[in-house]
């Protein structure tokens, strides 16, 4: 089985991570076991406005997206 090679240079283009001394960006596989040792979810799983507060935890997006369904 061969092993993906990272696209560091397109997921740094679609990164919408906002963290600037942030040494992962564009290292999804990184930034995925980084932020999963301290429950949390990545910056790209956020809304714009959500990610730009840093609150990363998964209670925080689980009341984003069950305000979002309420709305519906």
């Amino acid at each position: 089985m061969s092993r993906l090679e990272c696209k560091q240079d397109a997921n740094l283009a679609r990164c919408t991570c906002t963290y600037e001394p942030c040494s992962r960006k564009g290292l999804c596989c990184d930034c995925i076991a980084y932020h999963r040792r301290y429950d949390e979810l990545p910056g790209c799983l956020f809304p714009p406005e959500a990610e730009r507060t840093y609150d990363r935890s998964v209670a925080h997006f689980v009341s984003l997206h069950s305000r979002q369904h309420a709305q519906r």
